[in-house]
């Protein structure tokens, strides 16, 4: 039997869209046991890099690399993982989901494994490149899972789980990673990363999704298309990462992948706008629809960068430890489990609008709280800015899926652009929030730090007698008038450096408050305008919605 040959299947079965599994009805344990393999597919996509990531500076120490050598590492993840969307669809559609992800976490565990004996710069970012490959399938199983471990009514509840869980991997590892360093230094975190792979790789070999229909999907001019555009978006990730590192306009490389990531993603773009059977619809990315989607993805989660870079960033400055900020990184879980449960409980195929609302305008509460913060800000002061943001970031998640949803279940052939939309939307929104964030920071920093050193003069009064207090504080170890007057203004100076960065995260809390208001406002009048033109607006059924 042609093993391309469309199944039978019932109607309770039959798979919304090609590549999707068949929903069989299951057991009471084989449901929960579905949504145990989900939480720790989604938990493995996610988790390996968020432990990177949380200890970049730890790393680099045990690696003997300098900044700009280290954020290849979270670069290369985001640059495997947004590719492999691009073949990802077409692969599960020919020779299922499962296979896919079964082959990519031998490798992703045969590397980890390896890394453990090689430690250096080239394995470390070889097990993250490989790591983003995997993450790539194991967040579209995870999904998988958890749809199969709910009843056809509630699938969209499945569809905020699945999504939203990944979401939680960054806090976790910031609560327990300093745990694993003290167990086996940067071992203890590949170690921990490898055993999560294995327990994985062992529950999907145990328990398997139904199947699906398989079709014959794929050209010789997709693997042409997927090389060019592979290698421009890596480019403009590298670009991204390290922009503000290398800085922007001084590094004569950054030009260069600048120039060479546009010609190339234009070049891709271009072939597959004049094929027959495209990978990508271009006519759908760039209508309204698709575009309005990937700007809304990108910005709310460039909003979100307030708390993964600025709010952590801000407390590092003020020299606070992983320890000291673990209730903070409590805080935050608690926030995005309690997101990500309300969502499921209120998620509306009717009202998707409203959920995204709500979530910027959390956000921007949140944000425009911390914007007040001073040198005696502690994480007990943040706890409910931080709260706040985490519970938005997982809020908006399923409803943004389900409004993408809708040109999918009407046009299939729009589904692997639309995963490719998302995918990159996601982990570009991020990556610019990011080098944004970074970026006026830095160049908020110098200004606030040439006002504040242009106010101190010796000659005034104040200032010499904070000169005078700090080279005091030095009479019962240093000698020396002269040094330890040196030594009192290198302490001035070191407040006066340490309060331009507070009111630079200030500077930064803000804009992404405004950035919030302003994306929120544009989805308010949007939902406004779509009320008063239409009458009955599409909408897809929970069923169909959740399993695309």
């Amino acid at each position: 039997m042609d093993r391309y040959a469309p199944h039978q299947w019932q109607p309770h079965e039959r798979p919304s869209l090609p590549g999707s599994p068949s929903t069989p009805i299951h057991s009471t344990p084989k449901r929960w046991a579905f949504a145990a393999v989900g939480l720790l597919v989604a938990l493995t996509g996610g988790l390996g890099n968020a432990l990177v990531t949380a200890n970049l500076l730890f790393l680099q120490g045990a690696l003997g690399a300098t900044t700009a050598e280290m954020a290849w590492l979270p670069a290369a993840y985001v640059m495997t993982n947004v590719s492999m969307n691009l073949l990802l669809v077409k692969f599960r559609q020919q020779f299922g989901l499962r296979a896919f992800t079964e082959v990519f976490l031998v490798l992703y565990v045969l590397v980890t494994f390896a890394h453990l004996f090689v430690n250096d710069l080239g394995s470390a970012i070889a097990v993250r490149a490989a790591h983003g490959m995997v993450g790539a399938a194991l967040s579209s199983l995870g999904l998988y899972y958890m749809i199969q471990a709910f009843p056809a009514k509630w699938r969209l509840k499945a569809l905020v789980l699945g999504l939203g869980t990944a979401q939680l991997a960054l806090p976790l590892a910031r609560i327990f990673s300093e745990d694993l360093l003290q167990i086996g230094e940067w071992r203890g975190l590949y170690l921990f990363e490898l055993g999560l792979a294995l327990a994985a790789l062992g529950s999907v070999f145990m328990l398997k999704l139904p199947p699906g229909d398989r079709f014959r999907t794929f050209e010789p001019l997709d693997f042409l298309t997927f090389g060019i555009l592979f290698t421009g978006v890596a480019l403009l990730c590298a670009v991204l990462s390290l922009g503000r590192i290398d800085w922007w306009l001084e590094a004569r490389w950054i030009g260069l992948a600048s120039a060479a990531a546009i010609a190339l993603i234009l070049t891709g773009l271009a072939i597959e706008h004049n094929r027959a059977n495209p990978l990508l619809m271009t006519r759908w990315l760039g209508s309204g629809v698709a575009i309005r989607l990937g700007l809304g993805v990108i910005l709310i989660r460039m909003v979100l960068s307030e708390q993964t870079t600025g709010a952590v960033g801000f407390l590092q400055v003020l020299n606070m430890s992983q320890e000291q900020m673990r209730s903070l990184y409590w805080v935050m879980l608690v926030g995005a489990v309690a997101g990500l449960a309300v969502s499921a409980l209120t998620i509306n195929p009717q009202h998707l609008f409203m959920p995204l609302i709500i979530a910027l305008a959390l956000m921007a509460v949140g944000a425009s709280m911390d914007a007040f913060s001073n040198n005696l800000t502690r994480p007990p002061q943040m706890y409910l800015s931080q709260f706040l943001l985490a519970f938005g970031g997982t809020f908006f998640l399923g409803p943004t899926m389900a409004l993408g949803t809708r040109n999918v279940v009407t046009n299939p052939r729009n589904l692997v652009s639309f995963s490719v939309l998302f995918g990159i939307a996601n982990n570009l929104g991020g990556l610019i929030g990011s080098a944004l964030l970074g970026t006026y920071q830095i160049v908020r920093e110098k200004f606030h730090s040439s006002v504040i050193v242009d106010q101190l003069v010796l000659a005034e009064p104040l200032v010499a007698a904070r000169v005078q207090s700090g080279a005091a504080s030095y009479a019962s170890t240093v000698a020396d008038a002269g040094l330890r007057n040196t030594l009192g203004v290198r302490a001035l100076s070191t407040a006066a450096t340490r309060e331009a960065n507070v009111l630079a995260y200030n500077d930064v809390f803000m804009l992404m408050a405004a950035i919030a208001v302003l994306t929120m406002l544009w989805i308010f009048a949007r939902s406004l305008w779509l009320r008063s033109t239409t009458h009955t607006p599409p909408s897809p059924t929970p069923a169909s919605g959740a399993s695309s």
